[in-house]
This record gives structure tokens, C-alpha cells and sequence, in this order.
């Protein structure tokens, strides 16, 4: 396995973002690049990347709530599957929840989505909850 793990930067938006659209994590309703400035710029979260020669392979988003830890936007480069980097991202991102004091980090993955066997092959149990949402500012129809 090769590539730099690191903190992503605000030049690293483009890359990332396109990141997400190729690994089918964007949808229409959220605004990829306001998700990636308000992650980089929250002390409780962050974005990190794998980047091997040049470019960005890899992502996961991790925040601490003060209750729970979330990831969000785990994603890897569709040829570049298969190599243990998402192992190294979420390991990453739960690391640094853990040095956030966070006791137990959670993820969404929606349905239909064919990472959920990689989270039963990292060891992470599936919650019988739901998750409700409401929209806090008008969204654009």
C-alpha cells in the first residue's frame, strides 16, 4: 500500500470533491464544497486524504460532536479499491475522534450503497436505528 495520509488542505477541494462525485458520495441537496470548508475549518472535525503521487486517492471526514463521532465521505479512487486504504482512512479518522475525548464513532451508509461489507470486515456493528432529519435553512426545489 502507498500514499501519504494526511490533513487535507484548502488547495486539496477540487481534488477532493471530485473524489466524492467518482465514488458516488455527492447527492443534489448538499453543497460537496461548503461540506469540505466547514470540515477543514471546525477544530472538532476534519478531512483526511491518502495522496499518492499527486493525487488524491482517498477521503474520510471525521467530526466529534461532544456525544458521538461521525464519518462521513469515506471514500477511495474506483481503481484504487481493494488495497487497504479505507482501512487506513477509517482507522485514521477514528484515531482522530479518539483524541477529540469521543467515546463511540458512527457512520450512515445509505442503502444500496456496496461499501457496507467493508464496514462488516472492519468490525463495526450495525445500530438498529433510524435516522430522522429536518433541514434547519431553505433548500433550493
Amino acid at each position: 500500500m502507498t500514499g501519504i495520509l494526511r490533513a487535507a488542505s484548502p488547495d486539496d477541494a477540487d481534488a477532493v470533491i471530485a473524489l466524492w462525485r467518482a465514488c458516488g458520495l455527492t447527492r443534489p441537496w448538499n453543497d460537496p464544497l461548503a461540506d469540505f470548508e466547514r470540515a477543514i475549518a471546525f477544530a472538532g472535525s476534519t478531512v483526511l486524504v491518502i495522496e499518492d503521487a499527486g493525487a488524491i486517492i482517498g477521503s474520510a471526514m471525521a467530526g466529534f460532536d461532544g456525544h458521538r463521532g461521525w464519518l462521513y465521505y469515506v471514500g477511495i479512487a474506483p481503481d484504487r479499491q481493494g488495497e487497504g486504504h479505507a482501512r487506513r482512512l477509517v482507522e485514521a479518522a477514528c484515531d482522530f475522534l479518539r483524541a477529540q475525548g469521543c467515546p463511540k464513532a458512527e457512520l450512515m451508509v445509505r442503502d444500496g450503497n456496496p461499501a457496507q461489507g467493508l464496514y462488516e470486515r472492519l468490525d463495526w456493528d450495525l445500530q438498529p436505528v433510524r435516522v430522522w432529519a429536518r433541514w434547519l435553512n431553505e433548500k433550493d426545489d
